[in-house]
């Protein structure tokens, strides 16, 4: 067995968003835009430092990072459009995972592997939906890992899911053990719509697209992590927010330019799109950045982190 696909839920183009040049976007990046913003932590988690961070980097070793568990969290982002509506990035945490070992959907073997028994969840999906008018008009996915989807099932029925190219169809040893929940974390949903990126004219992304054509909303194709993992920019009333997925995990990965470890599919691919999020970044004054799964400031994979991961 050399490699099986993501899952076998369907997946067929998308009509959102249209391709566009970096240009464009660096035209408008910085000028304050009109969605409300706001980032939730749905869960604290702690996984495998070789995982979040390419311990074999140069970087790494100078710093002597070794595997250890690593505290993280898993997000949502909520995106408030005056005309289109509410948005989900990522899909949080469904009411299940507030007991993960009874949670049916997950296979024993996932549970042992990402040690799920970690994971402390803070709030469901379906209670912000519901403290927020119940309303929800489609959930952005930077990819289809497990812990992007975990919020899924909470999702109101026949809300759209946007995600990038081939996240279904990629294939992986790996996807042997996880395809099974996988479907039936994404359930009986309508097909994923896939984003009709085309190759950025200006040459640094994969593929650029104006989501709602309005540009408000950014979404980059940065390959490597999964083949179709998509970044965000969003314009918001106080500046830009540039949500990476997990083009980067951690803080000390994105503030020392060092790519994923062994969760990411391919490595090379993984170095130049952070490379290209990271030049990104410095040519927009004030851009608030967002690493997969640590927020910059706070959490960094260094002695601190360590001694909190172990309690010491």
């Amino acid at each position: 067995l050399l490699g099986c696909t993501a899952t076998d839920h369907p997946a067929e183009p998308g009509a959102l968003g249209t391709p566009r040049s970096s240009d464009a976007l660096l035209a408008v990046a910085a000028q304050p835009g009109p969605i409300r913003f706001e980032k939730v932590v749905a869960a604290d988690w702690a996984v495998e430092l070789s995982g979040l961070v390419n311990l074999d980097h140069p970087k790494a070793r100078a710093a002597g990072l070794e595997d250890r568990s690593e505290p993280i969290a898993v997000y949502l982002y909520a995106l408030h459009h005056p005309t289109q509506g509410t948005f989900l990035i990522d899909s949080g945490m469904e009411r299940g995972f507030l007991d993960p070992a009874s949670n049916e959907r997950v296979g024993f073997l996932v549970r042992r592997a990402m040690g799920t028994d970690a994971l402390r969840v803070r709030i469901t999906t379906s209670d912000w939906i519901a403290a927020n008018g119940g309303r929800l008009d489609g959930v952005l996915l930077t990819h289809i890992h497990l812990d992007h989807i975990m919020g899924v099932p909470d999702v109101p029925a026949g809300t759209p899911i946007y995600t990038g190219p081939d996240e279904v169809g990629a294939s992986r040893f790996l996807h042997a053990f996880t395809r099974g929940t996988t479907n039936r974390l994404l359930g009986d949903r309508p097909a994923l719509r896939e984003w009709p990126f085309e190759p950025d004219p200006a040459g640094r992304f994969a593929g650029v697209l104006d989501v709602f054509g309005d540009g408000s909303l950014w979404a980059l194709h940065v390959p490597g992590h999964t083949p179709g993992s998509t970044a965000f920019l969003v314009r918001t009333p106080d500046g830009p927010e540039l949500v990476l997925g997990d083009a980067t995990h951690t803080a000390w990965g994105w503030e020392n330019g060092v790519e994923p470890g062994s969760y990411s599919l391919d490595g090379p691919r993984s170095v130049e799109s952070l490379a290209s999020l990271l030049a990104l970044a410095e040519a927009i004054p004030g851009a608030r950045v967002h690493p997969g799964h640590q927020d910059l400031g706070e959490v960094a994979a260094g002695p601190e982190a360590a001694a909190r991961a172990t309690g010491g």
